[in-house]
């Protein structure tokens, strides 16, 4: 028995550490991506509240789409994972031929939806005129920068498939370095450059257009495009990925090889999509119940998204962990791996949990200084921290079962705990109450029905890792799609 103990111990030290080299700069990646968007708001926020709804309608639109495309190019890294594992790594550079494909049909197509789909959808959303203009030129000049949002998300895909996930969080630092400045001169113009550095700048310069919203937009591509492009160079460049020979033999379109991606990806995308299709149909709802409620959730949600970003980060990496130690041919090992990182983002969930309780107060004091929002949204804090937990547990269970590509219960579980227990439950919740037990919840009911579907996922992700895992291990059934 202490033999066993001190394997365990050792396993899990050491799958910790190579847990968290991955997981640290993906977090970090995926903070500085944030970063554009809260400098989107801010910058568009002090220029007027038009350029800020604007923004913040059109971010609305963009924003699941790019995730949409971001979750199916995903699919990647397992597969790259596992065959970097087995020692097969000729066969990578095919994969992600296609996979660039795949970001190039998907970024084209956002771009069509982003020009020609927007106006209806304002119009059914009942957006005001002015908004509606404003978003639609924001979102017209986004569109242009999708299809290099998608070749980043693949080549990221690949690079974390290769175990190198710091080029993605130095390239999304330099995206945030090209947002902030070009944000600043294409929505503020000459005026704001003036009244930044004073009047002796060149009278071109002073003369520039303030273009407010759309600025904002064409800024957002240009960022977009100056990530992708790094990251072309980079991986065509770097030592990390010479054995693959990335850009070398072009290979042309390969349906069955597309069609295998699709089939690991395309449910992940969904998944993600779902996901935030929750949160937004959440927010819609919430709208009705006056403003100091859809203050303080969007306080609260905006704080407690923040410090998910490191169970999101850990999913990831535990997807690249597991298929490594899959393609190695070690299914036992993997097993182990898998549910050592479970622990360690329980633990990560304590951890976030402890920060909410002493820190919330203070925070929320940073979002705003009315003193009703600050109770609401303290009070939906609180409920946070029970959900910490269950969504830290069904994150990484998740990205345990995309490491054995096995993605499409993922889309199941997470269709029916997030839209049929969580959000049908939450607006029951919160509109109706208990019959007889407990009066209309407002916002409160929507929180709950958070806790009840993102614990009922975890809870099946639970079970669906321990027998895809059990048989993998046994040699019941062999790596989920090993033919790829």
């Amino acid at each position: 028995m202490p033999t066993v103990l001190t394997r365990l111990l050792h396993t899990g030290r050491r799958e910790t550490r190579l847990l968290l080299a991955l997981a640290l700069p993906i977090c970090g990646a995926q903070l500085a991506q944030a970063g554009m968007s809260v400098a989107d708001v801010m910058m568009t926020g002090r220029l007027s509240a038009t350029d800020l709804a604007a923004v913040s309608v059109g971010s609305s639109l963009w924003l699941p789409l790019m995730l949409f495309m971001t979750g199916t190019l995903m699919g990647l890294t397992p597969i790259v994972a596992q065959l970097l594992g087995g020692r097969r790594t000729r066969e990578i550079r095919p994969h992600v031929h296609q996979a660039l494909w795949v970001a190039l049909a998907l970024g084209i197509a956002a771009a069509l939806l982003l020009w020609f789909a927007v106006t209806p959808i304002f119009a059914l959303m009942d957006v005001p005129e002015t908004v509606a203009d404003r978003s639609a030129a924001y979102l017209s000049a986004v569109a242009f920068g999708m299809p290099g949002a998608a070749l980043f998300q693949a080549l990221r895909a690949f690079s974390d498939g290769m175990n190198h996930t710091r080029p993605s969080l130095w390239i999304s630092l330099i995206g945030l370095a090209v947002n902030i400045p070009s944000n600043y001169v294409l929505i503020h113009g000459g005026e704001g450059l003036t009244g930044l550095f004073g009047d002796w700048l060149p009278a071109g310069f002073q003369a520039l257009p303030a273009l407010g919203a759309f600025g904002c937009g064409i800024a957002t591509a240009l960022s977009l495009w100056a990530m992708c492009l790094a990251m072309a160079l980079y991986t065509r460049r770097a030592r990390a990925y010479r054995e693959v020979s990335l850009w070398h033999s072009p290979a042309p379109p390969r349906w069955r090889v597309i069609g295998a991606l699709l089939h690991v990806g395309l449910p992940i995308g969904v998944a993600i999509f779902v996901e935030v299709t929750l949160f937004t149909l959440i927010a819609l709802f919430v709208a009705s119940l006056g403003e100091v409620t859809v203050a303080a959730h969007q306080v609260a949600l905006n704080y407690t998204s923040i410090l998910f970003m490191l169970p999101l980060s850990l999913g990831m990496a535990l997807t690249v962990r597991v298929g490594n130690t899959l393609g190695q041919g070690r299914p036992a090992y993997a097993r182990q791996v898998a549910w050592n990182g479970i622990a360690v983002s329980v633990l990560v969930a304590l951890l976030n949990g402890a920060l909410l309780w002493f820190t919330a107060e203070p925070v929320i004091g940073l979002y705003t200084h009315d003193a009703a929002v600050q109770r609401l949204a303290l009070s939906l804090v609180l409920l946070a921290m029970v959900y910490q937990v269950s969504d830290s547990l069904q994150v990484n269970l998740a990205g345990a079962l995309r490491g054995y590509k096995d993605t499409r219960i993922i889309m199941l579980i997470t269709l029916a705990s997030y839209w049929l227990v969580g959000l049908a439950g939450g607006h029951w919740l919160g509109t109706r109450g208990l019959p007889g037990l407990v009066d209309p919840m407002g916002v409160h009911g929507y929180w709950v029905g958070l806790i009840a579907g993102l614990t009922a996922a975890a809870l099946l992700l639970g079970v669906r890792l321990r027998r895809i895992g059990k048989a993998v291990a046994d040699g019941e059934r062999g790596a989920i799609h090993d033919h790829l």
